[in-house]
């Protein structure tokens, strides 16, 4: 992961409506290693070869498809609302938007489409 990726999981992880999901892929930021996210009985932890560890220090890899669509979940819940993901041609954006919205109507903006669901997440009410 660039530094620029993981300055963005660590602003996902920090934004009230962020939970660690199944089947996400957390990076351990220490290790860099990267692992799915599974269901534990107290917790959500983090399965790597060398055992179980929680998801305390790990960020999000917001590349990865499936994080990328657990983190929709997330925003669609924070917003309360369908929440529609698109590419602007005109700046080269990506831009989360609530169903119906005007042209204007849009919560969240970035340059790849996880960075619009995390700025997204972030303007959540």
């Amino acid at each position: 992961m660039t530094e620029a990726q993981i300055e963005l999981g660590k602003r996902a992880v920090a934004c009230k409506g962020w939970r660690w999901s199944p089947g996400m892929l957390a990076v351990d930021l220490k290790t860099r290693s990267e692992a799915r996210v599974m269901p534990g009985t107290m917790n959500l932890i983090v399965r790597y070869l060398e055992g179980d560890r929680y998801v305390g220090g790990s960020v999000p890899d917001l590349t990865d498809p499936a994080t990328v669509g657990c983190l929709l979940a997330l925003v669609r819940a924070a917003w309360g609302t369908a929440i529609i993901v698109s590419y602007s041609y005109d700046d080269g954006l990506w831009e989360t938007m609530w169903e119906g919205a005007t042209d204007a109507g849009w919560c969240g903006r970035g340059e790849t489409e996880g960075a619009a669901l995390v700025a997204a997440l972030e303007a959540a009410p």
